[in-house]
């Protein structure tokens, strides 16, 4: 079947401290595959990025995972996903994962992580894409970032146009819903899937 739609996860390669992040990426994973989406991801198989990358399979979505050369040994390339793409560079990988996604989602990570979200949203802003950019804030994860945001904007450094960009929730499916839909895709969901 082919999917409806296709998100793109940036997330940690570690699990982090707390339960809540990995049952989070347990959660985008399975609202992927359960509306019949495709998740594209950095294609390791450790920390949140396998877990999402696993709960997506699970649930009958499809799987992309892209990694550069340098990290299939280091995040252990996942050799469950449907497609497993090994590039050269991060450039590369960057690059196919904004092609190959309608919308993007930032769940907790590192320093990998931010720098995804970020160069994501910049693209948006100087028109490289229009594809919706959110951040799932998880356990507050990301409130110090979003406050930090806001005083850029308070300083003069950004505008709330630029803010207006991204979408931030601490709810898994109203903000995934938001992200597909604004992309101009409709997830199918359970009960329709029932009736087909």
């Amino acid at each position: 079947m082919t999917p409806t739609f296709s998100i793109c996860v940036y997330c940690g390669s570690r699990a982090g401290e707390r339960p809540e992040f990995s049952a989070a990426a347990r959660s985008v994973g399975r609202w992927i595959g359960q509306h019949g989406g495709q998740l594209v991801y950095g294609g390791g198989r450790t920390g949140l990025m396998g877990t999402v990358a696993e709960a997506t399979r699970l649930a009958g979505g499809r799987v992309i995972g892209i990694i550069p050369k340098a990290l299939v040994d280091k995040e252990l390339a996942n050799p469950q996903c449907d497609e497993l793409h090994v590039v050269g560079t991060m450039h590369e990988r960057k690059a196919m994962m904004g092609e190959r996604a309608d919308a993007f989602v930032a769940l907790p990570g590192g320093i990998g992580t931010f720098e995804e979200l970020f160069e994501i949203w910049t693209w948006r802003q100087l028109g490289y894409h229009d594809k919706p950019v959110g951040i799932l804030d998880v356990a507050g994860y990301y409130a110090g970032l979003l406050g930090f945001l806001a005083q850029s904007v308070r300083e003069g450094f950004m505008g709330d146009w630029q803010m207006g960009l991204i979408r931030s929730g601490d709810e898994v499916e109203p903000l995934l819903e938001s992200l597909v839909e604004e992309a101009g895709r409709h997830p199918r969901g359970d009960k329709l899937a029932e009736v087909l």
